[in-house]
């Protein structure tokens, strides 16, 4: 049994060292109406591919969307294509956002597998 403990110290240790395995947990994103409809789900973890739309960030990118280029599990990141900032020396960067900031309006069609496990229709089970 893992024990917890309350103290910023040992909270932000165990944040920087979590094994990458276990912070693919945190990388989940909210779903738009019709993927809630289409899933029956609240969230899925976010991947490359995938179309996502900001929700909170900088008043510059609230409700722009693009594709996920890609997903720095490490620093807890996404990078999403066309929303970029351009630096003091000419050279244009994309902007690293939270998961947890933006909300996912398509999954990318390549990965048959996550479609199957998560694009279900609902059937009610007879007798219950």
């Amino acid at each position: 049994m893992e024990s917890t403990s309350s103290k910023p110290k040992k909270q932000r240790k165990s944040h920087y060292t979590k094994a990458l395995h276990k912070v693919q947990a945190q990388f989940g994103g909210h779903l738009s109406r019709e993927l809630r409809k289409q899933t029956g789900k609240r969230s899925l973890t976010i991947r490359k591919g995938d179309t996502v739309k900001v929700m909170r960030g900088g008043k510059d990118f609230v409700g722009k969307s693009g594709k996920v280029t890609a997903v720095r599990r490490a620093k807890l990141q996404v990078l999403v294509e066309g929303i970029i900032r351009k630096r003091t020396d000419g050279t244009e960067r994309q902007i690293p956002f939270r998961p947890s900031n933006l909300m996912i309006t398509a999954i990318e069609e390549k990965d048959s597998r996550r479609l199957e496990k998560n694009i279900t229709t609902k059937v009610k089970k007879d007798g219950k």
